[in-house]
């Protein structure tokens, strides 16, 4: 059972790259698709978007499926789903047709994403619940960078169909994966099959929930879909773009694998609020002075650990019955923040004439999480639920 446990996270820790992968793919090849397709920046946001189009609407119905069929049936569909998309938007000539298949991928990703928590917290119980979440958190940003990585090259040498379908690798591989390792554990919490809801505290508390993460991821995805268009905009060549956007997304994974020791010493609310603070003083050095790898590595490293108290605050807000539908609400908000927020990012920077506006709303977003957290503190026991991740 300990080695499956491992096969299984690190099953939905190469979910979570195709995830970030696939989001990012936009962002990475966004100078290519602007000059072929004539798009604004509010389109290339829109286009950013329509991988978490349909979130907001599938991610509660997925949390019901996923009670009543389990979670091996729903999240292997998902994850042939973010594989399938891939291929559509691969073999796409249209921007229109990239979106179609950015949309299928992203409904995948939802049942991934709705799943995972619930999930880990039955593999992964008392303290190790924390290690499980963090290394899942993590994983997104490493597939952002990777994308950052990847792509400009395949692009290239390749052409633009070949770097939509390098999308298809990591989902393929992750399903596979999961299939192989994936059974319900025999300690699992009994689940009742039949459509319902959590307590109205519990879905309270959730939505809230939700919000804070919505906003921070955001916040955090609108400023790297824009923050390579504004490096290259300020006259900063593909290598130094490569160097920040790595240092950016992979700087995630020591800061947030970190972020969980820190919160167990020092305190969730205090490792929450110095992240933030980070996240959004190092958005907005980078949008207005120069210096982007000291800006990066501020809020890349030091402004990324705070995810795990987050997602550790979200999933334990509801009981491990309800967790699968629990989910679903917590992810409602997350994709509708999701959906719009590249647009809205995009609208400020058309505003502004220059990519940097879109930073700078992507902060003012990001900030967003302190309230948030705040609400959602005053109403529940942070302190226990910690101690119980």
């Amino acid at each position: 059972m300990h080695v499956r446990s491992w096969m299984i996270l690190a099953s939905l820790a190469l979910a979570r790259i195709a995830f970030g992968y696939q989001f990012q793919t936009v962002a990475s090849l966004g100078t290519e698709l602007v000059r072929r397709f004539g798009l604004s920046y509010a389109q290339l946001g829109g286009l950013i978007g329509a991988y978490m189009l349909l979130g907001t609407f599938v991610a509660l119905p997925l949390g019901l499926l996923g009670r009543r069929f389990g979670d091996r049936w729903v999240l292997g569909v998902g994850l042939a789903l973010m594989t399938g998309g891939a291929c559509v938007s691969g073999w796409a000539d249209t921007a229109a047709g990239i979106a179609a298949g950015r949309t299928i991928a992203g409904v995948g990703a939802v049942a991934m994403i709705v799943l995972q928590g619930k999930i880990i917290a039955d593999w992964f119980v008392g303290p190790r619940f924390m290690i499980g979440i963090s290394v899942s958190v993590c994983a997104f940003p490493i597939g952002m960078g990777l994308a950052q990585l990847v792509l400009p090259p395949v692009l290239a040498d390749f052409g633009m169909h070949a770097a939509f379908l390098t999308d298809a690798v990591p989902a393929g591989l992750a399903l596979v994966l999961f299939l192989v390792s994936y059974r319900m554990p025999s300690h699992a919490a009994s689940v009742p099959r039949r459509f319902s809801l959590p307590s109205r505290r519990e879905c309270g508390l959730l939505l809230i929930a939700g919000g804070i993460w919505t906003v921070y991821t955001s916040g955090f995805a609108a400023f790297a879909s824009y923050l390579p268009s504004s490096l290259s905009f300020q006259g900063y060549g593909a290598g130094i773009v490569a160097l920040v956007m790595t240092i950016v997304t992979w700087g995630n994974v020591p800061g947030t694998l970190a972020g969980g020791g820190l919160a167990a010493r020092f305190g969730g609310f205090n490792v929450f609020l110095i992240g933030t603070l980070a996240l959004v003083i190092g958005m907005i050095g980078s949008a207005l002075s120069g210096g982007p790898v000291a800006w990066a590595v501020l809020l890349g490293v030091v402004g990324a650990i705070q995810p795990g108290v987050i997602m550790a605050v979200g999933t334990l807000s509801a009981r491990p019955e309800n967790r699968a539908v629990g989910m679903g609400l917590f992810y409602t908000l997350y994709y509708l923040g999701g959906t719009v927020s590249p647009g809205l990012c995009g609208l400020a920077a058309d505003y502004a004439g220059r990519p940097e506006g879109g930073l700078l709303a992507a902060a003012f977003i990001s900030v967003l999480a302190i309230p948030v957290y705040m609400l959602h503190r005053a109403l529940a026991s942070h302190g226990t639920m910690l101690a119980r991740a």
